[in-house]
């Protein structure tokens, strides 16, 4: 029977340490610094793919392993065909027996449950931000004078490089200021 532990933290800026020294016990280790939230995790793939039966998987906490209770699932449902159990230090939990089984299942769909109720307190607070007036997105890169100027310019026959250069804009752009200005 191998330890297999997997770490993973959601940015580059941050550190794997904390999971590294909690992990120490491990005989392989595979770590990662990108999102959860993202389907790219190779070095996940890759220790999925090296868990054999009889193996014990173990991560420091839950919402380090997966990104939603249906990723958790699948991931469980993969490492139970492979006869792998699974340890998540932090919530005490140890899929050998039923108790870490159900608690297991229990904690993944509170985290899927706290990860929807976040989301809709950002979108409540995007809509509230957007009916007092906030703008979101991208600056416009020209003021209404500038448009106006640009357009004019180019009825008088100036070339589209050239309103690239001087209004340092993509030719994409230039185009997209003539056709909605257009009339």
């Amino acid at each position: 029977m191998a330890k297999v532990g997997y770490a993973r933290v959601s940015s580059v800026g941050q550190s794997l340490d904390v999971q590294r020294e909690k992990l120490t016990g491990c005989d392989k280790l595979f770590e990662e610094k990108c999102s959860g939230t993202t389907d790219a995790r190779p070095q996940l793939k890759e220790c999925l793919n090296h868990v054999r039966d009889g193996d014990q998987l173990t991560v420091t906490r839950i919402d380090r392993l997966a990104r939603s209770t249906l990723h958790l699932c699948q991931i469980a449902e993969t490492l139970r065909e492979k006869g792998v159990d699974l340890v998540v230090l932090d919530q005490n939990i140890d899929t050998s027996d039923a108790i870490g089984r159900l608690l297991f299942n229990m904690l993944g769909a509170i985290g899927q449950f706290e990860t929807e109720i976040r989301a809709e307190r950002q979108m409540d607070g995007i809509k509230k931000a957007k009916d007092r007036g906030v703008q979101f997105g991208k600056r416009p890169a020209l003021t209404k004078v500038q448009i106006i100027e640009l357009c004019e310019k180019r009825k008088q026959g100036t070339l589209i490089k050239d309103l690239m250069a001087q209004y340092s804009l993509s030719k994409a752009t230039i185009y997209r200021y003539l056709s909605e200005n257009e009339g």
